[in-house]
């Protein structure tokens, strides 16, 4: 295996991460987050953002998105989220396993929610037959590699407010999509009007660890309560909040550069065999692309990719942190030398 290009959760930690996490082992410190480089944690997000938000930093994507979602839903209530989207494909049915609240499935070949699309999951509301939307859930970066425009984020946001709706945004990819977008935190989350976002940091160079991040004020106060419950109270919280502190402090910024500049080097040179054929547009570091088979079948047994539709031959190859051209150059030589 020469490189892989499954996913950015496959590279490494940043070294300035790894230098936080070794900087935060020193003598004892109070348990369960009430440890001052969690509140110097917190308080870094609060200055990224604009805002007093409430910030709760647990182990993984599910867990954030698990607990996000359902500590702002009542038992008969549901998310609107894609068939595509990461809770719904991906999380092994946690949400409805640990809250019970169904996902209403709706469909975009783009891999985004358009206020439109979710008009018409809003004709049962009031029935008490059916199970009630009560939010919205987006991915930024989407699952198929496509970035909401800044604009469209708020106006989502909007429509969910006007039809008594939350928004959540799963963030596994925000570092990526800020930088894609040339905006900043604030504009994207703050400014939008989103209610709840799962904010990662994993799959840019953190070792471990994600933050829950509430902006809505009516939801505040409770979900000190859902993490415990979902068995998220992490007691040395501190060696997940000190990758936070390096991590905010323009090491995000670094990262998310790099995987993006690969991926968009990545897609240029994919472009130049008239046989490869993207998806869509490359933005971020995901990228999608129609391959013939036989030439999956060369490319998969030396370098690591998702097969992401067998019978139309669509793969997924994803840049990180510490991608080089140097290893995309080594998957381009493969095609060249296959089409000799």
């Amino acid at each position: 295996m020469l490189k892989m290009f499954k996913s950015d959760n496959t590279s490494g930690i940043h070294l300035k991460i790894l230098e936080a996490i070794v900087n935060a082992n020193v003598e004892h410190e109070s348990a369960y987050g009430s440890d001052a480089i969690t509140q110097k944690a917190i308080e870094k997000f609060r200055e990224i953002l604009g805002k007093d938000v409430d910030v709760f930093f647990v182990t993984t994507g599910t867990s954030a998105n698990v607990i996000a979602l359902s500590g702002a839903l009542r038992s008969y209530e549901g998310v609107v989220a894609l068939d595509s989207a990461h809770i719904n494909v991906d999380e092994c049915g946690a949400l409805e396993k640990f809250s019970g609240n169904k996902i209403i499935q709706v469909h975009s070949d783009d891999g985004k929610i358009y206020p439109d699309i979710v008009k018409d999951t809003l004709e049962v509301l009031g029935d008490e037959h059916a199970v009630q939307p009560r939010i919205i859930s987006i991915s930024q970066v989407t699952e198929l590699g496509t970035l909401y425009e800044v604009e469209e984020i708020k106006e989502l946001a909007d429509f969910a407010h006007q039809n008594g709706l939350y928004l959540h945004l799963d963030g596994a990819r925000i570092a990526n999509a800020v930088c894609a977008l040339n905006s900043s935190f604030k504009e994207m989350l703050t400014d939008t009007g989103v209610d709840l976002v799962s904010f990662g940091g994993t799959k840019n160079g953190m070792m471990i660890g994600e933050a829950i991040v509430v902006f809505n004020d009516e939801l505040k106060g409770r979900y000190h309560f859902y993490r415990k419950q979902a068995m998220q109270l992490v007691s040395k919280m501190r060696f997940i909040s000190s990758q936070f502190i390096a991590y905010l402090d323009g090491v995000w910024e670094e990262n998310a550069k790099n995987a993006n500049e690969m991926g968009i080097y990545f897609a240029k040179e994919l472009e130049k065999f008239e046989e490869i054929k993207l998806r869509s547009q490359v933005r971020a570091n995901m990228i999608f692309a129609y391959m013939p088979k036989d030439l999956i079948e060369v490319l998969h047994d030396k370098f690591g990719f998702y097969i992401t539709d067998e019978k139309n031959g669509l793969v997924r190859l994803v840049t990180s942190f510490d991608t080089t051209k140097e290893d995309i150059d080594l998957f381009i030589k493969e095609i060249e030398n296959y089409y000799k």
